[in-house]
């Protein structure tokens, strides 16, 4: 990696700005898959202490937006047309279980939803990757943490790192404007009250997702390239 100039950070948390700079660089696709990232260059690279660059890697491992196997650097995951699988796999039961009990306890969070469906609409078309996934997870967050089940939290979270990495791919595979559009139609059916309607809509949301998904990372498998 490149340590031509020290990086900026915000004033904050030293470790939660240089996480969350990490964070964006992976997403963005600077850091690529196999990148591995290194205590002591990360910590040259933006002036930090090597604890404060061991302390971000690890919660970007935490994350699952970077891999570390024992006494070994972390480093980006490349993912493979079976990763996407096994995602999804967790993801759409996951997700079409929370619609249904959104609407069963009457606990959903129109506000939070339809904040991330206008901010992902009114992104440009040039935005970051890292931009676009925000909003993009951030509707879906919205309908997990709506549940207020801390287990259910903690089994979103251990997807959360590759489900980014997913959803990096689908701004080129489904497209802002088609998000955009199946989100609005799975708050407008979780809005009437109608369970059904809201999982078969989220269900057909991720599986048009996983299909698109499955495409890509097949071709890229049999190029080599991931």
């Amino acid at each position: 990696m490149a340590q031509d100039a020290t990086l900026r950070l915000p004033t904050i948390s030293v470790v939660e700005a240089l996480a969350a700079s990490l964070h964006d660089r992976v997403l963005d696709g600077q850091l690529l898959p196999g990148t591995t990232l290194a205590e002591t260059e990360i910590a040259n690279e933006y002036g930090v202490s090597r604890p404060t660059a061991r302390s971000a890697i690890t919660a970007l491992v935490y994350e699952g937006l970077l891999h570390r196997e024992a006494n070994k650097a972390a480093y980006v995951p490349r993912l493979t047309s079976a990763d996407v699988e096994d995602v999804f796999l967790v993801r759409t039961p996951l997700e079409t279980e929370v619609v249904r009990v959104l609407v069963e306890r009457g606990t959903i969070p129109v506000g939070a939803a339809e904040r991330a469906i206008t901010d992902l609409d009114r992104l440009e078309d040039d935005a970051p990757h890292s931009a676009f996934v925000e909003p993009d997870l951030r509707f879906h967050q919205s309908l997990v943490d709506a549940v207020a089940s801390p287990r259910l939290s903690r089994l979103y979270r251990g997807i959360k790192g590759e489900v980014h990495l997913c959803m990096v791919q689908t701004r080129h595979t489904l497209g802002r404007e088609r998000i955009v559009a199946e989100h609005g139609r799975i708050l407008e059916a979780l809005r009437a009250g109608n369970a059904g309607q809201a999982a078969d809509r989220m269900r057909a949301h991720l599986d048009g997702a996983c299909r698109s998904l499955r495409r890509v990372f097949k071709t890229a498998d049999a190029d080599g390239k991931r």
